[in-house]
């Protein structure tokens, strides 16, 4: 569907890293995992971006989550970036097929800004009586949704920031391996993969390390 949707919330989740809240427009229905293109007009010229949502749902709002780095933004990012209650974008989606279903046991791996749709896949997941872990390695020294990644865990869920600290191109594979080996065994998640392309391979071989076929997973390749 296209609409006009409604800034509700901006918000700081990260370094370099905010929250965009929008009022859910009549009749848009989305799955956390889908993504949606937002578009608007800066000095005069067009943009479009693609963003994975990061809400466990649309009732009422939704979100998705921007990374703006303040060396390399360009005008749309900084756009998001800039956006206060009240301002306005255009909305077309959802798109994509690789969403949370209602499985029973959800395992998201995430890296940067996949920790989106793997906050509101767990989350989702825990709030329908599921199951749900979460691997995440952040693009830089600290983690985003921090606070929800900590909820998550007080819910009972796994969640493993692998390494501590440490950015995406430092990662052993090693490191990511025994993290989805403790999550993903062969016989009862399903997995999900969300991140740029060098982590979704990481990730994908991590899998196999696993037991468990990367063919079988819901992946996102942010490119």
């Amino acid at each position: 569907m296209d609409a006009r949707v409604t800034v509700v919330a901006v918000r700081e989740v990260g370094p370099d890293t905010v929250a965009i809240e929008f009022d859910t427009p009549p009749g848009f229905d989305a799955e956390p995992g889908q993504f949606v293109r937002l578009s608007a007009t800066v000095d005069g010229e067009r943009y479009r971006r693609f963003y994975t949502l990061s809400s466990p749902d649309v009732e009422d709002t939704f979100e998705v989550t921007v990374g703006v780095d303040p060396d390399e933004a360009g005008p749309f990012s900084q756009r998001l970036a800039d956006l206060a209650p009240g301002d306005e974008l255009d909305l077309a989606g959802p798109f994509g097929d690789s969403y949370y279903d209602g499985e029973p046991r959800a395992v998201v791996l995430a890296g940067g800004p996949g920790v989106g749709p793997a906050v509101a896949i767990a989350e989702r997941a825990l709030d329908e009586g599921n199951e749900a872990a979460v691997v995440y390695v952040p693009a830089r020294d600290e983690p985003s949704h921090a606070d929800r990644l900590d909820a998550i865990r007080e819910r009972g869920a796994p969640v493993h920031v692998v390494p501590e600290g440490e950015p995406i191109g430092a990662v052993a594979a090693d490191a990511l391996g025994d993290a989805v080996a403790a999550n993903a065994d062969a016989d009862a998640p399903a997995v999900f993969v969300y991140g740029f392309s060098p982590f979704v391979d990481a990730a994908r071989g991590a899998l196999e390390a696993a037991g468990f076929d990367p063919a079988d997973a819901k992946v996102e390749d942010f490119g």
